[in-house]
């Protein structure tokens, strides 16, 4: 059977275009979510409210209640998906041509430039619009990594090329900017405390790039949801931590995780840090319990937040 992986997009018999979110197939269906559709030559793009009401209209069988995680997502049944986007072979295919528009000739130089210092860029891979097509001339750059390691090294490489200025932060405009659209549970100062450290957001000819890690994790649990809580505890693991979903170990009599589904909170603390976290707690079958962040892509009333002296 096809494999399908975190980031990669399938597009269904309606033109529908959902973005996978969890790997693997339940009952026959991919669990994804709606994230675009074009029609009549034109783009729509949803988030996961206007996706839900959408679904609810015009395509109800896409809506579907997962008991592996115990909520209602969107499931696509093989059988209706026409084409699988995968981020690797798309990118190679598009280094190989020339840029036909400046997201394009962007993405190009940005891979020239990390392959120049050293970054194996056939681990890489292109999300969102650009694996889809649906680029216009104001669109970020969505690169993913299938390698921690690889992953790490593009961290620390996009540090090191903004300190020689080939590389650019996000100002304070476009920092406001994406803490708007993510609508978090933060301040804005909490916000960008957090994100600056991460090294996973920069500016290449004034155009923003997300760096994603993309692992695949099935987890054959069956989960329940006990209700919400909210909690200090201190982080005793954080190799995960940017993985989707992201995962932090904690040191706790009865919880043993934090498990985020967003990424305004993946690489969010560092071993040793003591966090507040407000989520889902969730209990398996057998015993185990962790917390969930991003029951839904905007994560209302859930976040981690690093506890600062």
């Amino acid at each position: 059977m096809e494999i399908f992986v975190v980031k990669d997009f399938i597009k269904t018999t309606e033109n529908l275009y959902f973005a996978v979110i969890k790997g693997g197939v339940e009952n026959g269906k991919i669990l994804a979510c709606l994230r675009y559709i074009f029609k009549n030559g034109n783009w729509k793009k949803f988030d996961t409210l206007t996706g839900n009401e959408f679904l609810q209209q015009h395509y109800p069988h896409y809506l579907y209640y997962s008991a592996l995680i115990d909520a209602q997502i969107h499931g696509i049944a093989v059988q209706n998906i026409v084409t699988h986007y995968q981020p690797r072979e798309r990118l190679q295919i598009l280094l190989q041509n020339f840029p036909k528009d400046a997201v394009l000739a962007d993405l190009i130089a940005l891979c020239q430039l990390f392959s120049a210092n050293g970054l194996d860029v056939t681990q890489m891979g292109i999300t969102g619009s650009l694996l889809i097509g649906s680029q216009n001339h104001s669109s970020d750059i969505d690169l993913v990594f299938y390698q921690r390691d690889n992953f790490n090294q593009a961290r620390q490489l996009t540090a090191k090329l903004i300190t020689e200025n080939k590389l650019h932060s996000l100002n304070h405009a476009q920092w406001q900017q994406t803490f708007v659209r993510r609508n978090c549970e933060l301040s804005f100062d909490d916000y960008l405390w957090h994100e600056r450290r991460k090294n996973n957001k920069v500016l290449i000819n004034g155009r923003k790039v997300d760096l994603t890690l993309s692992q695949l994790v099935i987890d054959s649990k069956n989960y329940s949801k006990q209700g919400k809580i909210t909690l200090r505890v201190k982080i005793t693991d954080d190799s995960h931590s940017f993985d989707y979903p992201a995962k932090f170990l904690i040191d706790h009599p009865k919880i043993s995780a934090i498990i985020c589904f967003t990424a305004t909170y993946s690489g969010q603390a560092q071993t040793g840090e003591w966090v507040e976290v407000s989520g889902q707690l969730e209990k398996a079958d057998d015993g185990y319990q962790q917390i969930i962040i991003g029951s839904d892509r905007e994560a209302k009333g859930e976040f981690i937040r690093v506890i600062r002296a």
